[in-house]
């Protein structure tokens, strides 16, 4: 038997500020990773920023409420600047799940973990890096911002003078439905209708509660962020699934980014004074797909999911133990564990959500050098009893 590995220092699921390991880019901003916290745009909806999917989708809702569940796909850091290659395998991906009518059905949108487009949300890159990839790929697409969404590029030129996000703003938070951006060139997908950058979307099955958390390493949240968070734990319905997205991860066990302390504080102040716990956390940031258990006091288990394997062309490493590769389940400390890793290939995530169950299925896409009719590849699932906080798979 295979001696389980060494545990590295709790304090290392938290280690902020490693150094920058991805090869220098021309158009990256030269302040990254300590860019500042950048202003928020002023929210297009009325607090406190809730989109029904019945006004996006409203076929696909009542097929789900007569189905008894909904299906939906969810990934992020998807730009495919520098290399489109990942980013079209995993559109490939995402058109052919999408035609797959699992328990639920077809799924109904795609949810973006952030980083929509590196390196600093320019206009002229939602193009090739957002609308173009997704042309044939049929679903609605919304989600949070990420870091690189928000990030302003200043080489001393102020060569994309545009305020923090208002980019991701014309093409994610129109005012009405229908509007075509001047950023989609001839493509037909239409703006989506948030109302503002953080977010809450109600579903039939689950909340999906949409935390944006700024440009900086770590992420920041400000003090009203952080009551509406509370707030939105709060008011959600406790007949649904409570899902919250954030793009800075709370846990992470690669080699460049790590977990964020910044993130876990919000999270544990927030839930605190709402009373409530999310069933699941996703976030996006670390370029590979990590899959943690964290149990409570009160015995649930709430899932950690790091899903940023989206099409960004460097994936982040996992680090190693003693030399060697991660050997899952790993016990990060007494309440944590890392119960599955991808860090060597892109892919893409499709949850289905019941009245009483959760689950997340996790899937590769071929690399570049292979065969691209390859169909995506089932590498991990997790179904949540999300009532009894259990992971049952």
């Amino acid at each position: 038997m295979t001696p389980p590995p060494i545990r590295p220092k709790p304090a290392h699921r938290f280690a902020q500020g490693r150094p920058r390991t991805d090869p220098p880019h021309p158009q990256q901003s030269p302040v990254f990773p300590g860019s500042p916290f950048q202003p928020l745009p002023p929210a297009i909806g009325a607090p406190p920023y809730r989109l029904d999917l019945a006004a996006i989708v409203p076929d696909a809702v009542a097929a789900a409420e007569q189905a008894g569940g909904i299906a939906f796909h969810m990934v992020g850091d998807t730009g495919g600047v520098q290399d489109p290659d990942p980013q079209t395998l995993v559109a490939h991906g995402l058109e052919a799940d999408a035609a797959i009518a699992g328990t639920y059905g077809r799924p109904a949108f795609f949810y973006h973990l952030g980083d929509v487009i590196y390196f600093d949300g320019q206009a002229q890159q939602y193009l090739p890096q957002f609308y173009d990839p997704y042309t044939l790929y049929d679903l609605p697409m919304m989600g949070i911002p990420g870091n690189h969404d928000g990030d302003v590029l200043d080489d001393g030129t102020r060569t994309n003078p545009l305020p923090s996000l208002a980019t991701f703003v014309r093409n994610f938070c129109a005012a009405e439905p229908g509007t075509h951006s001047p950023d989609a060139g001839e493509t037909a997908r239409t703006a989506m209708i948030q109302p503002n950058v953080y977010w809450t979307l109600n579903t039939p099955f689950a909340t999906i509660v949409g935390l944006y958390t700024n440009v900086p390493e770590g992420g920041v949240v400000q003090p009203d962020q952080a009551a509406w968070f509370a707030g939105e734990l709060r008011a959600a319905p406790i007949d649904r699934a409570l899902i919250v997205a954030m793009h800075h991860p709370i846990y992470s066990l690669d080699q460049y980014h790590s977990g964020s302390k910044t993130m876990a504080a919000v999270l544990a102040t927030a839930t605190a004074a709402a009373g409530r716990q999310p069933d699941i956390v996703f976030s996006g940031h670390v370029h590979n797909y990590q899959r943690f258990s964290v149990t409570g006091a009160n015995g649930r288990v709430t899932p950690f999911v790091v899903a940023g394997q989206g099409g960004y062309h460097n994936l982040h490493r996992m680090v190693t133990v003693g030399g060697k590769p991660i050997m899952t389940p790993y016990a990060v400390d007494a309440t944590t564990t890392l119960e599955s890793y991808c860090d060597d290939r892109f892919g893409f995530m499709r949850l289905e959500v019941s009245a009483s169950e959760l689950s997340v299925e996790t899937y590769t896409v071929p690399r570049p050098q292979e065969k691209w009719s390859t169909p995506p590849q089932l590498i991990d699932r997790l179904r949540l009893d999300w009532k009894a906080g259990k992971i049952l798979v």
